[in-house]
């Protein structure tokens, strides 16, 4: 995550509660031009952290072992997820929210942040995609799966996608991704033709207007229509999709980074992993097919070795190398 540079808190600050330090660095944090959600998922770590210690705590008691009692909280009792299971990720980055705050306010000595295991909740095959888009009930349907699908784009980013960032002439769009950063993708077919076809908006107006949780609701009905599993498909498996078949293709890795907008190359190698499913099915669809059985050569006529294959029936040593 990209660090913004902060103005230093006031020496005041020091002798606030830590319910109100949250504030002051929430507004220093808003001041550096931090997007609203971004400031949501401050808030949220640091009301989680301000609750385990006391909001009403002055800040110069806190120490480095609040950090690590916070964390084995986090670790043991939460987030939770939907399912009852812990959030990793989340906690991942609730860990970095709360050093930068700690660090804000002059503590050192805290220890690094754990290492974000790489995580990978699966993609659909094409199959399931084209199934999914032929249950699609309107042309937003459709839109909505071949942006994430065929151009990798997060669902927030199809929400926030207006008609100017639209340019059908290159088949090409402006995408403003995490932390603020822009990206160029390229238009699928069923997008471009989509988007043909739709009466146009101004160049600010919302290309999709619909809410994240909107988006989310129809990606599901799709699936269950599709009669695909509901409880593997959501709007984000739609971008791994996109990223696995990419290389499936031949995209090169550099320009699948490009394409995603990961700052980091050794994201984007997760998508990989799955890559690895395909050799172990093409080596066990190229050799652990049956074939005609072999068998190892018999001590005297008629007799196998332990049942275990190694020669051709009807081949054995010192005969002319064909079979009977």
């Amino acid at each position: 995550m990209p660090a913004r540079r902060i103005q230093q808190p006031q020496p005041e600050v020091l002798s606030k509660s830590v319910a109100d330090a949250v504030e002051s660095f929430l507004s220093a944090l808003e001041a550096s031009g931090a997007s609203k959600l971004t400031l949501k998922s401050y808030r949220a770590a640091l009301q989680s952290f301000a609750s385990h210690v006391g909001p009403s705590r002055p800040v110069s008691q806190l120490s480095q072992a609040d950090y690590l009692s916070w964390l084995s909280e986090m670790r043991s009792k939460g987030p939770v997820g939907p399912r009852g299971g812990r959030w990793s990720s989340t906690v991942h980055y609730y860990t970095i929210f709360v050093r930068r705050f700690l660090q804000w306010l002059g503590i050192s000595g805290l220890p690094a942040e754990p290492q974000r295991r790489s995580e990978f909740s699966g993609a659909l095959s094409w199959k399931e995609v084209e199934a999914m888009m032929s249950k699609a009930r309107d042309l937003y349907d459709l839109l909505i799966l071949s942006l994430m699908a065929e151009s990798g784009l997060r669902a927030r980013e199809v929400v926030n996608l207006t008609w100017g960032d639209i340019d059908l002439a290159k088949g090409e769009a402006r995408v403003r991704g995490k932390y603020g950063k822009e990206r160029l993708v390229v238009l699928g077919q069923v997008a471009r033709s989509v988007l043909s076809v739709l009466p146009p908006g101004g160049p600010n107006e919302r290309v999709v207007k619909l809410s994240y949780q909107a988006i989310y609701d129809r990606v599901k009905s799709l699936a269950r229509r599709a009669g695909i599993d509901v409880s593997k498909v959501r709007p984000h498996v739609l971008r791994h999709t996109f990223a696995t078949e990419a290389l499936r293709r031949g995209m090169s890795l550099p320009v699948l980074q490009r394409l995603l907008g990961h700052s980091d190359i050794r994201i984007t190698q997760v998508y990989l992993h799955l890559l690895d499913e395909d050799v172990r099915r093409e080596y066990e669809r190229a050799f652990m097919q049956p074939q005609q059985p072999y068998y190892m050569a018999p001590q005297y006529p008629g007799q196998a070795y332990m049942g275990y294959p190694l020669y051709p029936q009807g081949f054995y040593p010192g005969m002319t190398g064909q079979r009977t």
